[in-house]
């Protein structure tokens, strides 16, 4: 149980200081559109402040629209500009759409045949070629990261919510566009397809700038990989999470890399009640 306390514990502050760091975000108009001709618009950027336009666009190239039925849509109205990426969705039928971007990097580190000290950041098929696999003190780190956001039209369902089985994933009890404010949400993570035991997560919501304060919430689910809990204020959130912990730096020594990281973030609304 000690032990349990002090993963959770370590999970915890980690979060807090990604929390103040550049994050990518998408951010749809509205999440429940009520019409006969549904149409949502999404902002997509990397920023300082939590859905402030404030840093650099993030780039669409990988990014996926799934309808409720399983196909995926055309981003329509697509923009690229100096702060942030726009486009537009057409809901064409009633569901629950998922808009999300998936990346995987390798990370590594090494000497070259003249002991000079050699850092790779890239794609899996760029590392095989780049990097020699017998280089001296090779240290390897692959990321897989998923960005996520969700809107419905008409009576919301859970079919884009089937896991992949790869990386962090959530898999919510309560549905992510039917949560208001002061009622018990309950959500599922998984890790691998498999219930991510103990997982540490955190709710961030946007408007920091007015607050002055950034507001994070933090929870962590049972060993079923589920947490319940009271939502709070009305509003758009960013959800974070990622495994494994961050080991603590030894006193003068660069921090340890993980032979994998898997993170996960979604921006969810919380209506008013």
């Amino acid at each position: 149980m000690k032990m349990m306390k002090t993963a959770i514990a370590f999970a915890l502050a980690t979060l807090a200081l990604n929390a103040h760091a550049h994050k990518p975000w998408l951010l749809p108009s509205s999440t429940v559109v009520e019409s006969k001709d549904a149409w949502v618009t999404v902002d997509a950027a990397i920023s300082e402040g939590l859905f402030d336009i404030d840093h650099m666009p993030l780039k669409l190239d990988g990014l996926v629209a799934t309808g409720p039925d399983g196909a995926q849509l055309k981003l329509e109205n697509v923009n690229v500009g100096k702060l942030r990426s726009t486009f537009d969705l057409h809901l064409a039928k009633a569901g629950t759409y998922k808009v999300s971007l998936v990346q995987q990097s390798v990370i590594a580190s090494y000497k070259d045949a003249n002991g000079e000290a050699k850092r790779f950041r890239g794609s899996e098929e760029a590392f095989a070629k780049e990097v020699p696999a017998n280089a001296a003190e090779l240290k390897v780190s692959r990321n897989y990261s998923r960005l996520e956001t969700f809107v419905s039209t008409g009576t919301p369902d859970m079919a884009v919510f089937k896991p992949t089985g790869v990386g962090l994933e959530l898999v919510p009890v309560t549905h992510p566009n039917d949560m208001r404010a002061g009622e018990k949400a309950t959500w599922r993570f998984l890790l691998d397809g498999k219930p991510a035991a103990n997982q540490a997560f955190s709710l961030i919501p946007g408007g920091v700038r007015y607050r002055g304060t950034l507001g994070e919430i933090r929870r962590n689910a049972d060993a079923n990989g589920e947490a319940t809990f009271e939502l709070p204020a009305a509003g758009m959130y960013m959800l974070t999470t990622s495994w494994p912990v961050a080991a603590p730096s030894a006193q003068g020594q660069p921090p340890q890399m993980a032979p994998r990281r898997v993170s996960y973030a979604a921006t969810v609304e919380i209506l008013p009640q």
